[in-house]
């Protein structure tokens, strides 16, 4: 039987949505390209690296959903139009990368050089996962050519989401040593001691 949401759990994603939505605001568009340089990959790797697949995944959904029903989340626009424009592909993966990242995160129970390493190439694939559908759709919403679409939404950004991958690697290394999966959450292990400390 499914477990069911945590309200601890619930307030971290509303805290790691609301993180994306700040970080839109750090944007610096580009003459040749629609898509914009923004630090939002960069919530979307930390959402999933701590809060996990089911979390991370719910904080991102959060985002497309309100984001659906017209309010201003992504650089102060919101509605269907936004989630269907140019950069649309983009945010419809971040729910997805977010889980992927939190899946493979969360099984990892040391801190060692293999840990690290497994979570910096996590972050990466998770990375570029979000162009898998970002560059695509750009392609069609923009009637760009997909070299062009490459040209204008993926080769401008590997460095930057390179370095963001590299960054959350190193947030999320250090953040789980001190607040674990579960702690964060409100299930699992932590849980489980909650629980019996209150009895």
């Amino acid at each position: 039987m499914a477990q069911a949401l945590s309200l601890r759990g619930v307030a971290f994603s509303a805290l790691f949505a609301a993180l994306v939505v700040v970080f839109g605001y750090v944007s610096i568009p580009l003459a040749f390209s629609p898509v914009p340089v923004t630090l939002q990959t960069l919530a979307v790797l930390l959402a999933g690296g701590l809060l996990g697949a089911r979390y991370g995944f719910f904080s991102m959904m959060l985002i497309i959903v309100l984001t659906a029903l017209g309010m201003p989340l992504l650089q102060g626009k919101g509605g269907l139009s936004t989630l269907l424009g140019p950069t649309g592909g983009y945010v419809i993966m971040w729910p997805f990368a977010a889980m992927l990242i939190g899946f493979v995160v969360s099984k990892l129970r040391s801190n060692n050089t293999a840990a690290f390493l497994t979570i910096l190439l996590t972050m990466a694939f998770g990375s570029l996962l979000i162009f898998v559908t970002g560059v695509p759709w750009l392609a069609y919403a923009a009637d760009l050519s997909f070299s062009k679409a490459l040209a204008g939404g993926f080769y401008p950004f590997i460095i930057g989401d390179a370095l963001k991958a590299i960054a959350a690697t190193v947030i999320t290394a250090a953040v789980r040593q001190v607040f674990p999966l579960e702690r964060l959450t409100g299930h699992g292990h932590y849980a489980v001691r909650q629980q019996t400390v209150s009895k």
